[in-house]
């Protein structure tokens, strides 16, 4: 049984990983966050009776560290990929060390379609993690992911609110814009350079839609939703796709009115794509 005070836990521990990320994007921080992520909560904290709780000083457990990685998928690596440069050796074993603890699941799309849209989204942030891994450590890439079903595309002619039964069972079937975007933004952490895929494509094919649902989540005060949705319309940028908004000022809009590190590290990311400060790659 997951708990509020297991939540909260899972939570700050996420938005210090996120803070480690944004300071190495920013040219602050060490350059190792998952070294220093795990290295942390093996001093300070360990694990509970529960096995995976936080503990002394407010520190994670070990578990729950490495839950945060995977939590934030290919996010861990996005210096690396947005500099491209490879992982230091101590990123990469801790990086495969979270990978050895918390493996992906060997057969996603079976997962995807069956364990219902959280594993859907799981799957995809391990697919994410693992491929932006292979980019940066060649001298020890991870074991390939499998692929997951592509989400359904957006489409403008339906309801807005209009949503499929699922993100897997709607493959190939059209989704209204409100719907869409929401879970794109769930899926953020794939808008980074050297990843390409079936959801990639769909973004492609969904460039008003994104526009609309990052407008619509600024307008609502939902900074996180903004900025993710803001990531992907920097991608797109990025990829040489011409915008029906400024994703610059959307992201200064955002970065001035919102909060949390893992809102501000989706607008560092977002910068530095827009910034075209590294080396762009089309697999």
């Amino acid at each position: 049984m997951i708990t509020e005070r297991s939540r909260t836990v899972h939570s700050a521990s996420v938005e210090v990983l996120a803070r480690r990320v944004r300071e190495g994007l920013g040219g602050a921080g060490s350059g190792t966050p998952v070294a220093d992520h795990l290295r942390a909560a093996a001093t300070a904290g360990g694990p509970t009776a529960a096995g995976h709780a936080g503990a002394r000083d407010g520190a994670p457990g070990p578990v729950v560290a490495a839950g945060a990685v995977r939590l934030l998928g290919a996010d861990v690596v996005a210096g690396y990929l947005l500099a491209g440069r490879p992982l230091p050796a101590p990123e990469s074993q801790a990086l495969h060390l979270t990978l050895s603890a918390l493996p992906p699941a060997p057969r996603a799309s079976l997962a995807a379609l069956h364990g219902g849209e959280g594993a859907w989204l799981r799957a995809w942030t391990d697919w994410g993690l693992v491929t932006a891994l292979a980019g940066v450590d060649a001298a020890q890439p991870p074991m390939p992911a499998p692929v997951p079903p592509g989400p359904p595309a957006c489409e403008d002619r339906l309801p807005r609110r209009h949503r499929t039964g699922g993100a897997a069972e709607g493959v190939g079937v059209g989704e209204g814009w409100v719907a869409w975007s929401l879970r794109m933004g769930q899926l953020a952490s794939l808008a980074l350079p050297h990843l390409d895929g079936p959801v990639h494509d769909v973004a492609r094919g969904g460039v008003l839609g994104l526009a609309r649902g990052a407008t619509r989540a600024l307008l609502r005060g939902d900074f996180a939703t903004a900025a993710r949705l803001n990531r992907w319309l920097a991608w797109l940028a990025a990829d040489g796709i011409t915008l029906p908004v400024d994703a610059g000022v959307l992201g200064a809009e955002i970065a001035l009115r919102g909060g949390g590190e893992r809102c501000l590290l989706d607008v560092a990311i977002a910068d530095r794509m827009l910034e075209g400060e590294r080396t762009w790659t089309r697999k």
